[in-house]
């Protein structure tokens, strides 16, 4: 069963959206290196809800929308040093990376 973004304004969780800037010719290397992290280390992080990663479509950013049980499980991870090696991995390939943390605010659904 795969795990999506629970989009809930009642839910307190950490909600990541990560702007990478990236050449068009190495976003899809950037997206599969996120994956990778996603299933090799990401998913056993305490904390760890689920990632989604969208590609533009000019091929020059890459977003990551990724949820987290609390601020406190994503700063954890962040200090994690198998984490870390992927996430500086996945900055050699980005121009720029912009991660910020959100709270959901008002969903909306047909």
């Amino acid at each position: 069963m795969a795990v999506t973004a629970n989009i809930d304004t009642t839910r307190t969780v950490a909600t990541l959206i990560n702007v990478f800037t990236v050449a068009p010719d190495r976003q899809a290397e950037l997206i599969a290196l996120l994956a990778r992290a996603t299933e090799e280390t990401m998913k056993r992080q305490p904390g760890f809800i689920c990632a989604n990663f969208h590609a533009s479509q000019d091929g020059e950013r890459v977003i990551n929308y990724a949820q987290w049980e609390s601020e406190k499980h994503y700063r954890a991870m962040l200090a994690d040093p198998e984490a870390r090696a992927h996430m500086d991995r996945a900055a050699t390939i980005a121009t720029d990376v912009q991660p910020r943390l959100y709270r959901v605010e008002s969903a909306h659904t047909k």
